[in-house]
């Protein structure tokens, strides 16, 4: 029998019924990813396996990259530019037969299921004779970029992008539409990195040009910002995305804020406190300038990145150096929101922690500040980068429905640079229709209720999405 059976994870006749009779037939809302709008505006062909699944590039799954680093694969086999494709992959082969019990192992042997109809076990054995046969694979025209989205029935995806990006690719896929929705989603983390005077100073040249305002001022900031979201709205973007340590609510005035912007401006560095009060007043501002909009805001808290630092020199960042944050989040997080629920600025808001101390810190945060506005205004999101496990997927889901309403959880994501990510989407599935199946069957769920529970299945899978961010 394969390994992904058909019922794989599925540990339970009411599991089954659940993931098959309602799970398994419900489109994808890919609601934050990072794929690159060039590759699908391209509808890109991949070379080989080794460029769609390894590196492409500089860029990579730096997922797979940790793995391989820790199973003794040297750097030319990982990054190395002198290193052959099949080299690559063969490396890879041999780290994924030591990963069992890491989620790559149950990501890789969907993906090779699913996207290649390949259920033979990936090892040093199989690896030459799998190789090969996913390159022929990609060779053809339904394994271009955008035929790997709709084979797995992408309703929308949502990529994640700068103010001070022009848009273009999007642009020609509205203009060339292949049946999935591609929206940008608004990345502002740059425009309020204040820390380096010399590389911000080349932000606000750039953000100036593209919004058409001299920026002289926290006020010209905030007027070309506005600009871009106007321009961003337009092309269909919904939802903002913040990716920060921690939540920042320092007590400030605009006097400070303007001082601080100038002080920048002239070349000098901020001190601690400074960058403080200023990714206060910033993040402040934005989320009211999403509430204006009424987009959806998204917060990932928590991660220290580019801890390495030989390796962040001569790979630079998102190559694998990144690790969880241990920040108390609760006093600052609370009293932001409070500050604009106070303000009437609060807008729709996912809140994702990377540290899994914080999952029921986060969960009752979200809660204090529902306003019966509409349901799940805001919510704990789902399971993020090192949390989208099967442990941190039952523990987030536990959490939401323990703490808030699971029925009104807008479901998972990939966060993933990858076009054949998309079985994360089956993976989650087929856990919560594990975990609720388990809940009939011992009595903590009615049976009677399984009319309901089926289509709360739907909701959490796509229906919850598609209401929440008004596509």
């Amino acid at each position: 029998m394969s390994f992904i059976s058909k019922d794989f994870m599925l540990t339970n006749g009411t599991a089954e019924k659940l993931y098959h009779g309602h799970a398994a037939k419900m489109p994808i809302i890919d609601y934050h990813c990072h794929l690159s709008p060039q590759q699908i505006a391209e509808n890109i062909q991949f070379r080989d396996i080794t460029q769609l699944w390894l590196v492409d590039g500089k860029a990579g799954d730096h997922y797979k990259w940790r793995a391989m680093r820790a199973n003794g694969v040297t750097e030319d086999y990982i990054t190395g530019s002198e290193t052959s494709s099949w080299e690559k992959f063969e490396k890879w082969a041999d780290t994924i037969q030591h990963a069992m019990r890491n989620p790559l192992y149950h990501w890789t042997h969907l993906e090779l299921s699913r996207v290649f109809g390949i259920d033979k076990i990936l090892k040093p054995e199989t690896a030459r004779e799998i190789f090969d046969e996913c390159n022929a694979k990609l060779a053809l025209p339904e394994f271009r970029g955008q035929a790997l989205i709709r084979r797995f029935n992408v309703d929308a995806l949502c990529t994640t992008d700068d103010p001070v990006d022009d848009l273009r690719w999007h642009k020609m896929i509205l203009d060339n539409p292949f049946g999935t929705k591609v929206l940008p989603t608004w990345r502002p983390d740059k425009a309020m990195a204040i820390e380096n005077p010399k590389a911000y100073k080349a932000y606000l040249a750039a953000l100036g040009e593209a919004s058409g305002i001299e920026i002289r001022s926290y006020s010209d900031l905030m007027d070309a910002l506005q600009v871009r979201h106007d321009f961003f709205a337009s092309m269909g973007c919904r939802l903002s995305d913040h990716g920060m340590d921690k939540f920042y609510a320092e007590d400030y005035t605009a006097l400070e804020i303007e001082a601080i912007f100038k002080k920048v401006l002239l070349g000098f560095e901020p001190g601690p406190r400074e960058v403080e009060k200023f990714r206060s007043a910033f993040l402040y501002d934005q989320a009211v300038m999403d509430a204006e909009a009424g987009w959806t805001q998204q917060y990932h808290v928590g991660p220290s990145r580019n801890n390495n630092t030989k390796m962040f020199r001569d790979f630079g960042p998102d190559a694998g150096f990144d690790s969880i944050l241990d920040h108390q989040i609760s006093v600052d997080g609370h009293k932001f929101f409070d500050r604009l629920t106070l303000a009437g600025g609060l807008a729709k808001t996912i809140l994702y922690c990377l540290n899994p101390k914080d999952f029921e810190v986060m969960a009752s945060m979200a809660a204090t500040f529902n306003d019966g506005s509409c349901p799940g205004k805001m919510q704990l999101g789902a399971g993020w980068w090192f949390l989208d496990q099967e442990d941190g997927m039952r523990r987030q889901m536990t959490t939401v429905s323990n703490l808030g309403l699971f029925s009104r959880f807008v479901g998972m994501l990939t966060d993933s640079r990858s076009f054949i990510s998309y079985p994360r989407h089956e993976y989650f599935r087929r856990i919560m229709c594990d975990m609720i199946g388990a809940d009939v069957e011992s009595g903590r769920l009615p049976s009677s209720e399984l009319d309901f529970i089926g289509q709360m299945v739907e909701d959490v899978s796509y229906n919850n999405a598609r209401n929440f961010f008004n596509f």
